[in-house]
């Protein structure tokens, strides 16, 4: 099997890694085309180190691919499709991974009957990580769906969903990395504001959400019933407790809520979680060192 992405940016970059090192698909069997213009020689360049085939020409690029990655901007698309539909066979399955572009809108650019599949990846697939969904159009078979998951399996978890949901898939794990990266920046600077270095806080964060995850997918319990695991009766139970209530309040108090809005929103919210988690462990200590103070 051959594969070719025409654009080679970003996306393109990752999954080549990924089916390189996974063993997927040799490095000779897969091409990469860019504009030649200063930044697709520049794209190509970079790409070219793994040890991949590259032109400028993707007409050159289709022609010796068997599945082919459209990994290009929304806005050339079109011209592109017109460009290569002549050399388009029977033997193709196009994957597009364009946020907004349908399966139909690249069927009927293309000859009749031509195999098409649209995945919608994130951002943590540059590292291996990522979350996709993708769909079958009208001509794609069962073996192009098995070929697709092998493929991206390389790069993160993948499943097959109905084209219907793409712009809500879009919307959670699309954009959803942009929402995590934001919490992971609201509680570190809630840990900087208490003292933490910049740098142990991020890592702090950045562990603990990946943690967290990693604790939904392996018990498959539910995020509340887990929340309530770490919101137990004891110290660290309190902490949490506190931190949660100070951001529930901050939801339903207008008061709160206008302050949190003024200063960033969500992110304020976890932020002031942070210092009332910390505020609540320095209570607590307080009172534990009363109370052996007494019983002294």
């Amino acid at each position: 099997m051959s594969v070719g992405f025409i654009g080679a940016g970003r996306l393109a970059m990752a999954m080549a890694k990924g089916f390189i090192r996974a063993g997927a698909v040799p490095a000779e069997n897969i091409f990469a085309s860019a504009p030649d213009n200063l930044v697709g020689r520049a794209e190509l360049r970079n790409i070219k180190e793994l040890g991949i085939q590259v032109t400028h020409s993707n007409t050159a690029l289709v022609s010796q691919s068997d599945v082919v990655f459209l990994a290009i901007k929304a806005n050339v698309v079109k011209n592109v499709l017109e460009e290569i539909s002549p050399f388009v066979t029977q033997r193709h399955l196009f994957v597009t991974p364009m946020a907004g572009i349908t399966i139909k809108s690249v069927e009927e650019s293309l000859p009749e009957e031509t195999r098409v599949i649209r995945m919608m990846p994130n951002t943590p697939l540059v590292v291996g990580e990522g979350a996709t969904v993708y769909a079958r159009g009208e001509h794609a078979t069962k073996h192009d769906a098995e070929t697709v998951e092998v493929l991206l399996s390389n790069v993160g978890w993948c499943f097959e969903g109905k084209e219907e949901y793409m712009d809500a898939v879009t919307g959670l794990s699309g954009s959803g990395p942009a929402y995590v990266f934001l919490s992971i920046d609201a509680l570190a600077t809630g840990g900087v504001k208490m003292g933490l270095s910049r740098q142990e806080s991020l890592r702090v964060a950045a562990e603990t959400i990946q943690a967290a995850a990693r604790r939904v997918l392996e018990t498959g319990a539910h995020p509340s019933m887990l929340k309530d695991e770490v919101c137990s009766n004891n110290s660290l139970g309190q902490s949490a407790l506190a931190a949660i209530h100070k951001m529930e309040k901050g939801g339903l108090d207008t008061k709160l809520l206008k302050r949190s809005r003024e200063r960033g929103g969500f992110r304020a919210l976890l932020m002031d979680a942070v210092e009332a988690g910390e505020d609540r462990t320095k209570e607590l200590r307080r009172m534990g060192e009363v109370k052996n103070h007494v019983e002294d």
